[in-house]
């Protein structure tokens, strides 16, 4: 392999020849060797949006050459485009604050826009610190990255994926207005709801994951940029902070403010903390839909199967025509990986030691990966299952007047006690409610029929 010799503080070392990265991120791949997770491209992407608004407001300020900011954003302009995702290797096992990524991202900038400058015919050059990373620190570049990063991911990503899935819910329940089910609790035999009604539940999950995600996303939106080492912006321009997050919001058509308290900005994630907690709670309400929806789809001749579903693929290996609910299963995994992440972000993020948190990257990849994989897995779910979701009549029938709970109907003119005696007596005498009724006296036939109406029990009057 070809190389070029780079050199920083500590000395100098061999980078390959076809890379763009520069001393210190090459020591870094040789240092941590760890893992296979690499820094999401949506932080690299973010640092991209970051640099190109630094370089805006350093010439904004005076700071800086026009042409010097004109090759910084070009450069972060390529990587935008996908043209330099080659030239980013460094794993998420790295120095907690992220110092690693953000010299990669200044090192990769700076050989880009150099490049660019001699073709302008240009003399200037760019210094990966004193231009890229100009008024800036590692401990407020990373945060607010992981900020714009994390905006981005749940607007442009996990959002509409919840939108999606709760407008086919939505069709479902208005579908299956009608159509009368048996309700069940404890996993036992309840009163009877509507198909409809029992989805409506699931639709209104998504209505509160949705808002509630949506207002944790607001506290996302406050940035760290301008704090650089410890919080109290030394090296910066007082005016710098707020440049930046006009810019970025300009860039991104979305909002970013400059965070009110740098010091709680470079060493606090409760925004992160809070927004994942949202998302936890969308992992727990899919789990409960995937749940639900696999248990009414059990069978298709020895379980509950009320409803159908999809058949995508062949279920095993060994039983042929075994299908399984395996959309369901998917989410179900998704979910735990979810709530797993949570408990990694939790702790990370209180072990902010005074004036900087140094776990901020496995924070960032545990937020990012989690709202992926919950997008990815919500939108496959309603394409490959919720769209095919069908309701099994003669099942929901069987069901429904098979059950003792319709005795609940009762209560109100025979009491609670005549009423058990009538559910116990048909269970242990495998009778219908209705024969047992009568035979105990204590209804007759047509006022059992007058009583028990199952449709009237799902909209009490």
């Amino acid at each position: 392999m070809d190389y070029r010799i780079e050199k920083d503080t500590i000395g100098e070392i061999k980078v390959p020849a076809d890379k763009y990265w520069g001393a210190q991120t090459q020591r870094s791949k040789q240092n941590f060797p760890i893992g296979q997770e690499t820094m999401p491209v949506e932080i690299i992407k973010a640092f991209a949006i970051l640099k190109r608004s630094t370089a805006i407001a350093n010439f904004d300020l005076g700071l800086m050459e026009e042409e010097k900011a004109e090759a910084i954003k070009y450069a972060a302009d390529q990587v935008l485009a996908d043209k330099l995702n080659e030239h980013f290797p460094l794993v998420v096992w790295q120095t907690g604050s992220g110092t690693q990524s953000n010299m990669n991202v200044n090192e990769v900038l700076a050989y880009v826009g150099n490049e660019w400058l001699k073709e302008q015919g240009s003399e200037l050059k760019l210094h990966p610190n004193d231009d890229v990373n100009k008024s800036q620190s590692s401990n407020d570049t990373y945060p607010t990255a992981m900020h714009v990063a994390a905006v981005l991911k749940l607007e442009d990503t996990v959002l509409p994926a919840i939108q999606q899935l709760k407008k086919t819910l939505e069709e479902k329940q208005n579908k299956f207005a009608d159509i009368v089910k048996i309700g069940r609790t404890h996993l036992q035999d309840a009163t009877p709801l509507t198909l409809g009604q029992e989805i409506s539940g699931w639709h209104r999950m998504l209505e509160k994951s949705y808002t509630m995600i949506k207002e944790s996303n607001e506290h996302l939106r406050e940035l760290a940029i301008g704090g650089t080492a410890v919080g109290t912006g030394l090296n910066a321009h007082p005016d710098f902070s707020e440049k930046v997050c006009k810019a970025i919001s300009a860039y991104t058509g979305k909002t970013f403010i400059s965070a009110k308290n740098k010091f709680h900005a470079l060493t606090s994630h409760d925004e992160t903390v809070y927004a994942h907690g949202a998302l936890k709670g969308l992992a727990a309400d899919m789990m409960k839909i995937a749940n639900d929806v696999r248990w009414l789809a059990s069978g298709p001749r020895c379980g509950i199967g009320e409803i159908t579903i999809p058949a995508n693929e062949p279920g095993s290996s060994i039983m042929p025509g075994k299908v399984n609910p395996t959309q369901s299963e998917a989410v179900t995994m998704v979910a735990t990986q979810v709530m797993g992440n949570d408990a990694a972000i939790g702790f990370a993020a209180s072990q902010g030691n005074f004036e900087l948190n140094v776990f901020k990257p496995v924070i960032a990849y545990n937020f990012l990966q989690s709202s992926q994989l919950l997008a990815d897995s919500i939108l496959s779910f309603d394409e490959r299952c919720a769209v095919g979701i069908e309701a099994n009549l003669e099942q929901i029938e069987k069901n429904l007047h098979g059950s003792l709970m319709l005795v609940t109907a009762l209560n109100p003119h025979i009491g609670y006690e005549n009423a058990a005696k009538i559910a116990k007596t048909a269970f242990t005498d495998n009778a219908t409610l209705k024969e047992t009724a009568v035979k105990l006296g204590l209804l007759t036939a047509e006022q059992f029929d007058e009583y028990v109406k199952p449709e009237e029990m799902t909209h009490p009057k």
